[in-house]
This record gives C-alpha cells, structure tokens and sequence, in this order.
C-alpha cells in the first residue's frame, strides 16, 4: 500500500467509537449507499450498503495506549493499515470460501455490469491490460509497453508474448480488437468508452502483438485511467462470440487470469480453480468458492465461525464486530469511493434545483454519521478526500437545516402541485438488498426527510438496482462511487455524453461547463496542473445539488487468520500493486496455511 495510517490507531478509534455510540444509547448500523464504478465498471453500482481498505496482517493487533490515542490529530486522517507482513512460506492448495456482498448479472467484461463483488470475481478469471501500483501509477501488466504521440491522443500498446486463454485461443491484437468491439456494440458498457474515440478508426493493429488506440481528446495518463478496470479486461474472442450466440455463457466467462471457471450457481455460489498455465505465476489456491450473502451482519457471523474464509464490507457495525474478534485480520482502505444518497435530474421532482436542494437540506447527516456509522468514516462533503492534492477545502455542503427547507418545499409545490401530496413532494428512496443495514439507512434518512417529502422506499436485489439506476428509474438511491486513484477514470460518471436511455452520468445532469474542465483536465501528466481544475469541477457539483455526501467508505477486507497475502501481487517489472482498491481484491499470491 502507498497509503499510510497503523491498523492499532484504527482498532482503538472503532473502540472509542462504539463506546460512545453505546453511551449515547444509538442503534449502529451501516451506510446503504450502492457501488458505483463499473458499469461493468462501468457500472460498478455494488451494494451492500456502502463502503475500500488497506493492510495489516499481524496475527494481533497493537491497541495504542490511551496517551497514543489522545496524541492522535483532530483532523480526521485517512483510515488504512501499514503493509501485510507474511511470515510463513507460501502453501499450494486449499479452497478459499469468500464472502460477496450481492451477485453479478453475468460475468461478461465486455456486457455484465460489474459492482464490487462482480469485479473480484471477474479478476480472478480476467487479465487487464495495466495496473496501478503502489505509488499510483499505471504499470503494464498484459501489456509489455506503451507509449504515446506528443498530444496523447494515439497510445501504441504491445502485448507480452506467449500468452493462451484459458481455452487455448491466442492473446494477441486481434483478440484485444474484438473486445474493444464488444465493448462498443453493448448499450451500456459501450457509454463507458464510445465518447473517447472516432466512430471509424478508433483501433489499429500494428502486428501480431502491438495495436494503436486513437481517441477523439487527449488523454495524457490512458492506459491507468481505462484499462485496469473493467473496460482494461481482455476475455477469449472465441468465448466471446459463442456467448453472442448463447447469452446463458455470460455466466462461464473465459479469460487468461489465475483461475478458471468451474460451476456458477446464480444467486448461490460460483467456484473457479487454479489455472496451472498461468503466464504469470501458479497460484497457490487450489480453488476460490464466492458465496453470496447479502446481509452484511451474516456475512460477518459466518466469518467469525469459520463457514467462510474472507469478506469484504463496508457496514460499520460489521467492521466494528470483526476488529473485537479472534483469529480475524483486517485491511482497510478509506482513501477510494464515497458513499452518498444520489438524485436523478431526469425527472420530476428532482429536475427541479428546490426539490433536490430542499432534500440536501432536510437530510439528516449528523444522524446518519452517529446511528449509521458510529463516527467511524471520515465524513465527506465531496469526491476527493482531505489527503488528496485536488481537495477543495472551500466546499460547503449543508445538510441538517430543515428550517430552510420549508420555502423551498412551499414554492415548488405551489408551482408544481402533481408532485406533491398534503404539501410535501412526493419522491421514492431505492436501495439495494436484502440488507439489514440498508433498511436501517433509508429509516435514518427518511425521518429527517418525513416533514416535507412523502417517500416511498423500494428495496432492489443489485442487478436489477443498477440497471433500474442506468435506464433513469429512480428519483434517489443510495450509491457509491468516484475515488479512483486517478480521477480520470471517473469522468465517465460526470460527461454530459454519457447519458441517453441508458446513462453512466446516473444523475442526467448535463454541465457543459464541467466537461470542458474534465477535458482539460485529462490534457496535463502532472497532478499540479489538475489541482485548480478539479477543485472547481467540485464546486460545480456541489452547486447542481446532485449528491448527498455522506461519508469516505470504509472497506474492510477481512480474513481468517490463517489466509495470507491478500496484498502480495506484484507485476512481472517486481512493481507491488496498489492493494484493496474501492473493495477489489485480488488472489494471485493467497494461500491458506490449514491447522
């Protein structure tokens, strides 16, 4: 991890924390806001409720002394571990059982919407054509090299040789062309990547193994903005046309990755195992068993009765349950995505600025941080954290005023009286479930919204939320987004080309102005130059009143003790990757030392 903040400071504030959550009598609880990042990520909508992580793997935890504690900064600092210490040798074999949040509508790189859960898994079987690594940077990991023209608007890319899919198809330029293809034929993940290039001449093989993307505006960090998420995982063109044949094979995804696909029960559980050609490395699992459990709560028992091995969450009370157990490790991230309630402009009544603003106004945030996240996570107010040199420190976000709510509420349901019912605006709050902490969220919120909106809440397995989210149905959900290490990667969130029937700009909220910004943003190498524009596209999405910022989610990867190297990946370069990014984890190095 390039981030740094010790894991005991963390275990004695969850400590401190609870216990004054407990004196003031509070129910805990967690953030029910939606992933979002991927719509296949491009649509990383996830939801659990909330919630990205870094390291410790110290069989116990150091607890600070009470004089340490009391030293501790008042700014709120990033939340993450210092790096995993491994201390045994790596063992082959064994199945990891991981926990997921929620399942994935398929595992298709090139069609699926992948949340959180749906990334993790997808890593396991999927290559991407770059990483970031430790400092942030993006590192070539299919790729053997790049390079760009002066203007960074053609990025030459040669793949490193000799590498098969797992059905024995050939990664080359011709297989990296067919999925860029795909990736424009589909109706949302297509919005991810179709603004960046010309509708004719977009790729170009060079040879066998070196291709050219040529993108419509410059793009001077491409390769670590695109393509070392979801849009950067490379699937076996053969697979991939048999699944345009037979849709079902979506969910037997074929890849060049570390496992390989053996059974997908949707819903239930999915199982890859140990691919023994992988080009970089043997894993030392023989297997990886995802079980889906939605509730949080649950899945956190089960961990602590050893039913699975590892988890990721973002739920508080969950978080703060595992850091008082036995035999648990834990790895935390809170420097990646926000969790927030967000507003689609699309339609009535959020279309109107009164009726969105009235409900930031109305919005009980210092409820919500007490009940909800027992003042753990940091609180946010905005897309980047106070550690990150684009900041704006001159934000103001107000919630907890319904005073001036009032007026707002009374002038728009004069001039607009079919959204409103008894003098209150109608609206329905959407949040992804079965989840405890999700329904104790939309309770938090709504009674401080109650005096003036009349809301209807609806409860939506992930799949069909995210996809509910991308057609426009919905007035506001909770969701999580943004936080990539390069901000770059979450411009697809905001352009005003990305939305139409289906939409990755989820709010629907054109701001010309702030494309021009990201455009400009995305001409400079250097972070200096960015810092002045994205503190003011802050400011504008702070003044659209789009996003209800609630908090930095808190990822907590969390693991039987006996599970090692969570954060032990490195490129073929020796380059450590950046760990635990907005909950993705990956398995390349884990193995399991069994009593």
């Amino acid at each position: 991890m390039h981030r740094s903040k010790l894991f005991k400071l963390l275990v004695a504030f969850l400590a401190l924390a609870t216990f004054a959550a407990a004196c003031g009598g509070s129910d805990d609880d967690s953030s029910s806001s939606s992933d979002s990042s991927s719509a296949s990520e491009t649509a990383e909508s996830s939801s659990e409720s909330s919630a990205s992580e870094a390291s410790d793997e110290s069989t116990e935890a150091e607890v600070e002394t009470e004089e340490e504690v009391e030293a501790a900064p008042e700014e709120e600092s990033a939340i993450v571990a210092e790096e995993e210490e491994v201390t045994v040798d790596p063992v082959s074999g064994g199945t990891l059982r991981w926990g997921i949040e929620a399942e994935s509508d398929g595992l298709n790189p090139t069609a699926s919407a992948l949340s959180a859960s749906g990334r993790t898994m997808s890593y396991a079987i999927f290559d991407t054509i770059a990483k970031i690594d430790e400092d942030g940077n993006g590192i070539e990991w299919l790729a053997e090299s790049w390079e760009s023209n002066s203007d960074c608007t053609e990025w030459t890319i040669t793949l490193r040789p000799g590498i098969q899919f797992h059905d024995g198809t050939p990664l080359n330029s011709a297989a990296v062309e067919y999925n860029f293809n795909a990736q424009l034929a589909d109706p949302l993940v297509s919005l991810a990547v179709k603004y960046l290039f010309p509708t004719e001449g977009a790729f170009d093989i060079i040879d066998d193994l070196t291709f050219r993307y040529n993108t419509l505006e410059p793009d001077c960090r491409y390769p670590s903005s695109l393509l070392t998420s979801q849009v950067g995982m490379v699937a076996s063109p053969t697979w991939l046309q048999a699944a345009l044949d037979d849709p079902t094979l979506d969910q037997q995804p074929v890849g060049s990755g570390p496992f390989m696909i053996d059974t997908r029960i949707l819903d239930s559980q999915t199982t890859v195992v140990k691919n023994d050609n992988y080009w970089n490395g043997t894993p030392y699992l023989d297997a990886i068993e995802f079980v889906v459990i939605t509730d949080s709560d649950i899945r956190g028992s089960l961990l602590q009765e050893g039913e699975i091995d590892g988890l990721v969450t973002t739920n508080v009370p969950t978080i703060v349950d595992l850091a008082d157990a036995d035999g648990i490790n834990q790895f935390f991230e809170d420097t990646g995505d926000e969790s927030f309630t967000m507003l689609q402009t699309g339609r009535a009544p959020f279309n109107d600025a009164r009726a969105r603003e009235a409900l930031f106004l109305a919005t009980p945030n210092e409820n919500y941080q007490s009940l909800i996240n027992v003042g753990v996570p940091r609180t946010a107010n905005q897309i980047f954290t106070p550690d990150e040199p684009y900041y704006n420190p001159d934000i103001v976000m107000v919630t907890d005023s319904p005073e001036l709510a009032a007026p707002l509420v009374e002038e728009y349901c004069a001039d607009v009286p079919t959204s409103c019912t008894n003098g209150k605006i109608n609206m329905e709050y959407q949040y992804s479930g079965p989840s405890v902490a999700g329904e104790r969220t939309a309770e938090v919120l709504i009674e401080g919204w109650e005096e003036f909106f009349n809301v209807t809440i609806d409860m939506k397995p992930q799949g069909a939320h995210i996809q509910e989210v991308a057609i426009g149905l919905f007035d506001a959900v909770g969701w999580r987004q943004f936080g990539y290490v390069n901000p770059s990667t979450d411009h697809t969130w905001l352009r005003c080309d990305t939305i139409g029937a289906l939409s990755l700009n989820w709010p629907r909220y054109c701001d010309e102005e702030r494309d021009a910004l990201l455009a400009a943003a995305k001409v400079e190498s250097e972070v200096e130059p960015q810092i002045e524009i994205y503190q003011e596209i802050s400011q504008r999405i702070n003044d659209s009143f789009l996003y209800i910022f609630h908090n930095h989610s808190l990822w907590d990867v969390a693991v039987r003790d006996n599970v090692y190297n969570i954060c032990g990946v490195t490129a073929p370069s020796g380059k450590a990757l950046d760990c635990l990014i907005n909950g993705d984890v990956w398995f390349n190095t884990t193995f399991i030392v069994q009593d």
